[in-house]
């Protein structure tokens, strides 16, 4: 519905914020309907196996783990945008760093794909860590 219904797209430049506005909205609304499913369909409290051991979870924790994951999607997301779109500066500096040779653009190009992993990174390293000490 928001990619045909709410935001028309009439011009090329609209694509990106209308996809930037389409994936925070589905972020929130996943979280609002994780929340909701798991507050009713799931037991207050259940038990799940830890590496042989048996470890309670609560339902709240759980809709932790599933909305951490969905924000650290959000957060891959916005910097692969970034990283990736010839809107923002770390394209336009690859670009530039054509002119001065192909030694120059690989180098450059390998430096700025190592850079723009850091936080996708960071992100899903944080939401494995939640995600285990929770449930």
């Amino acid at each position: 519905m928001f990619a045909t219904d709410f935001f028309e797209i009439k011009l090329v430049k609209e694509i990106e914020p209308a996809l930037k506005k389409q994936l925070v909205i589905s972020t929130v609304l996943m979280t609002v309907g994780i929340a909701i499913v798991s507050w009713i369909a799931l037991p207050s409290t259940f038990t799940i196996f830890n590496f042989g051991e048996q470890k309670v979870v609560k339902n709240w924790q759980l809709f932790l783990c599933v909305s951490v994951g969905l924000w650290a999607g959000l957060i891959i997301g916005f910097v692969t945008e970034y990283y990736t779109s010839n809107a923002y500066s770390p394209v336009q500096d690859v670009a530039d760093s054509c002119r001065t040779g192909a030694a120059t653009n690989v180098i450059f190009g390998l430096a700025l794909g190592y850079k723009s992993v850091i936080i996708p990174i960071f992100a899903i390293a944080i939401s494995i860590f939640v995600s285990f000490s929770f449930a």
